[in-house]
């Protein structure tokens, strides 16, 4: 497995309407591409800057992972998201080393992609997520 690139940085957001004035407002950034997972029960705004992305997360229930990640630790940074070929096989190549995966399989995100999460005890206290889109990817 090589990472390919960085694809995006994902931002744990309590107050939506701020958070996009600060992109929107101050920094300039154009309107995002927005997506609700239903599953992780949080809404993306993905943000395309350049070649990576930012990608604010906003819980839309207090039982989501985003809202108890909010609830301990406050807003600012959740993850960074690197680009591979192919999810499973980053997740094999994880698991064949000494850092643990949280997903054990690929499972859909935003943009069409698959996706894995790397524990982040074993990646410097810092959540990774591998990211593969099997039609190209959109940044």
């Amino acid at each position: 497995m090589n990472l390919e690139r960085l694809d995006h940085v994902g931002v744990a957001v309590e107050d939506e309407t701020q958070a996009r004035a600060v992109l929107e407002d101050v920094f300039g950034c154009a309107s995002p591409t927005e997506e609700t997972v239903e599953d992780q029960r949080v809404r993306t705004l993905i943000y395309q800057l350049g070649d990576a992305k930012v990608e604010l997360l906003v819980p839309t229930s207090d039982e989501s992972p985003i809202a108890k990640h909010l609830e301990k630790r406050g807003e600012g940074l959740h993850h960074v998201a690197f680009e591979v070929d192919d999810v499973e096989h980053a997740i094999e190549t994880v698991d064949a080393s000494e850092l643990e995966m949280i997903d054990e399989e690929p499972r859909t995100g935003v943009e069409g992609s698959e996706i894995a999460f790397v524990h982040p005890k074993g990646t410097f206290g810092t959540l990774l997520e591998l990211v593969a889109f099997s039609g190209g990817r959109t940044g």
